[in-house]
């Protein structure tokens, strides 16, 4: 698709690059870290990634030092390959996968019964010459045919002056072979052999490879999964005629007719018709949603019923979907701070392996006069020791965890986010906006003795009209809704931060709180006073209407809560996470509010410029800090939060600052985001716990010669399938 293209094209930074390139012949975790170093070491990169699971390499460089061209001939130099990715496409990545898993499949079919077949001449007809003779000729096609990968990427690894999984497994495998080929030649007829060993490894590492590639290929699913959601064809209307085109021909400003029960091609607002459309895609919310003319619409999303006329307003790389997709490549591509440790591992793992090998092969030939026992010994280090589980346990995990989310409206920024959300105990709610629908209506008008409710309204809102305030649109909105007309006023002025001031009907009205009513000295009375305290206790905000020296009436307005907020409030309170609110209101007002949400902790009266010292203030007692936020002015305090949470009903600008992002407005994602995200980073400690603890008991039971190599294959073959099916366990992740 063509966003994918885009996408994909290097994103200059100031001075620098960014570039994705695609990685090839990486065999395990120690390949990823060697790669990554030599990328690193280039002159003019500032910053290099390389991500074993998804084959991919993200480089940040000065391309007036270093150019993409020289970084592919450095990588090559260590023999792999690095080429540009290619953009995300459901068809060939597809393909590519299903080749593979042929690939393996047929070895698999290969080595097993020959693999078999040798076992059995092996335990029964081990002496009779015919027997070792049939054991010879069937192991080898397993090992240089079935084989052939691990042996070919070894040898390119040799060329290189390197070693990796693949080396250890050729070495091992081919000694066995070579010292039981020698014996059946020229040895005594009683002589051991180890064809069986050779053959079953081999077939044990095929089966854990086919099973892994099948494995990895469901953890990538979610970018496949989200861009098959998208349309491919849309129906463009050009002089009232309907043509069908391909998606990738639609234009900014194109009109695009959508029928009930198809997609909805492309961003856009709807220009006639109305209908329900399922945002389900979008936000994993069930409910459609009503669209009007004026409202918005999300390509991918289903017209469930009426016709629409839509206006293009975002294509390609500039759609909801696209960015949703680029957003979790970019998860996917990123590496929990706990994996730094199994990557340094990794990277010195082999040539220790090695060296154990040898060394084992030594002491049992040297120290124990068996040369044959030093062999299987050495055979069982080198296979059981492969790093290959250590570097699929962090990624795997992020990618299905980061693809879950997305399916579920929550869309997390990649391992760092995850390795942080575990440590959160605080979380803040921005009120307006985030808590509420951040939408204020008329509640209340009470008129002084002898007034009329009416008069004080109309004139209220005759005031307000040219003011652009929230406050001052719901008395507006109120006025016209209760009455048959409102006046005009003239003379409009604004009083920042107290109200504002015209002229109705010949009369200089004045509309706002109680410091504007004395500043204007205008008398009050006792009776509205107390008004508008009981309205300001109820979570209200009060407003004082006053004319010609005295206050004639008060007026409430209130943001309401939305429905889901007590429910996600009491959630969060369930997990042992302590909750705040934090608003611009005044103490009353909020502690009203809060007590209706079940929030005890209040930060009131805090200006837009004030939350990030706020949130900094929590911070500095010890509170791990969880900000959730949907306007511009919440920007900074996501920022400065150690976890920022967007609801993405909000602004670009508190989307773009925030760690996750909830697609919806539903508060539940909030408790739904940092419980997945604490399940994938407990998979992530789960899958090293595995690959360290099975490395640390294996390799002295095979020192020790107490491993048989054939048992070492299957463990070491299984154990990165055990880690990739751990990760993929996270799909069954579900909404508390």
């Amino acid at each position: 698709m063509t966003q994918q293209v885009d996408e994909r094209a290097p994103r200059t930074q100031g001075p620098t690059t960014e570039i994705e390139l695609s990685v090839s012949g990486m065999t395990c975790g120690s390949c990823a870290a060697r790669v990554q170093k030599v990328l690193g070491r280039q002159d003019g990169v500032e910053r290099a990634a390389v991500n074993f699971a998804t084959e991919r390499a993200t480089v940040v460089f000065d391309p007036a030092r270093v150019n993409a061209e020289e970084l592919v001939a450095a990588v090559g130099k260590i023999g792999y390959g690095l080429a540009p990715a290619e953009p995300s496409s459901e068809a060939p990545e597809d393909e590519a996968e299903d080749v593979l898993e042929r690939i393996w499949l047929r070895r698999v079919l290969v080595a097993w019964p020959l693999g078999i077949a040798v076992l059995v001449l092996s335990l029964w007809f081990m002496h009779d010459p015919w027997a070792r003779w049939s054991a010879f000729a069937l192991t080898v096609p397993v090992q240089f045919w079935a084989g052939y990968p691990f042996l070919h990427q070894a040898a390119l690894r040799a060329r290189a002056r390197q070693a990796n999984m693949d080396t250890l497994i050729a070495i091992g495998t081919l000694a066995a072979f070579g010292y039981s080929a020698v014996n059946v030649a020229f040895g005594p007829h009683h002589s051991d052999h180890y064809f069986d060993t050779s053959a079953l490894i081999i077939a044990f590492l095929l089966l854990g490879r086919y099973f892994e590639a099948r494995a990895k290929g469901r953890a990538s699913s979610a970018i496949r999964a989200l861009l098959e959601l998208g349309a491919k064809e849309a129906r463009l209307v050009v002089d009232g005629e309907e043509r069908l085109v391909a998606v990738e021909k639609v234009k900014v400003g194109d009109l695009l007719r959508v029928r009930p029960g198809e997609k909805i091609p492309v961003d856009g607002e709807v220009v006639d018709g109305r209908s329900a459309v399922d945002e389900s895609m979008l936000t994993g919310e069930s409910v459609p949603v009503d669209k009007l003319p004026g409202d918005r619409v999300a390509g991918a999303t289903i017209n469930a019923q009426g016709a629409l006329t839509v206006r293009a307003t975002a294509v390609g790389a500039d759609t909801a979907l696209a960015q949703i997709v680029r957003l979790v490549e970019e998860a996917q591509g990123t590496k929990a701070p706990v994996q730094r440790l199994a990557d340094r591992i990794s990277g010195v793992f082999v040539p220790l392996v090695l060296a154990l090998a040898l060394a084992t092969f030594a002491g049992w030939w040297l120290l124990a006069g068996d040369a044959g026992a030093g062999l299987v010994a050495a055979v069982a280090v080198l296979i059981i020791a492969c790093p290959c589980a250590l570097g699929l346990a962090t990624p795997t995990a992020i990618m299905v965890g980061t693809g879950r989310g997305a399916a579920m409206g929550v869309l997390i920024k990649g391992g760092e986010v995850l390795e942080r959300s575990k440590r959160v105990d605080t979380v803040v709610f921005d009120k307006t906006g985030t808590l509420t629908r951040g939408e204020m209506a008329l509640t209340d008008v009470l008129a002084a003795e002898g007034e009329s409710a009416d008069a004080v309204l109309g004139r209220a809102g005759a005031v307000e009209g040219a003011s652009e305030h929230p406050v001052g649109r719901a008395v507006v909105d109120g006025a016209r809704e209760r009455l048959e007309a409102v006046p005009s006023a003239e003379d409009f002025t604004s009083v920042a931060g107290h109200g504002v001031r015209a002229t109705v009907d010949g009369v200089v009205v004045h509309v706002g709180r109680r410091k504007l009513m004395n500043e204007a000295q205008l008398m009050g009375c006792t009776a509205l006073d107390e008004e508008a305290e009981r309205l300001e206790e109820e979570g209200k905000t009060a407003i004082f209407v006053g004319w010609e020296g005295r206050v004639r009436g008060v007026l409430a307005v209130a943001d309401t809560m939305k429905d889901d907020a007590p429910a996600a409030v009491a959630d969060l309170r369930g997990m042992g996470i302590e909750v705040v609110m934090i608003t611009g209101d005044n103490r009353r007002t909020a502690t009203a509010i809060a007590e209706k949400v079940g929030i005890d902790r209040v930060l009131a009266e805090v200006l837009p410029a004030d939350k990030v010292s706020e949130v900094r203030r929590l911070q500095d007692e010890g509170l791990v800090v969880a900000m959730v936020g949907d306007g511009i002015n919440d920007a900074p305090a996501l920022v400065q939060a150690d976890l920022g949470i967007a609801i993405g009903t909000g602004t670009d600008v508190a989307i773009e600052s925030s760690d996750i992002t909830l697609l919806s407005g539903d508060l539940s994602g909030v408790a739904t985001a940092i419980r997945l995200s604490r399940r994938t980073f407990r998979t992530i400690l789960q899958n090293l716990g595995w690959a360290f603890g099975y490395n640390l008991a294996a390799l002295p039971l095979a020192v020790a010669g107490a491993l048989n190599p054939i048992i070492a294959g299957a463990a070491m073959a299984f154990s990165s399938v055990s880690v990739v099916s751990n990760s993929l366990r996270l799909y069954r992740f579900r909404k508390s």
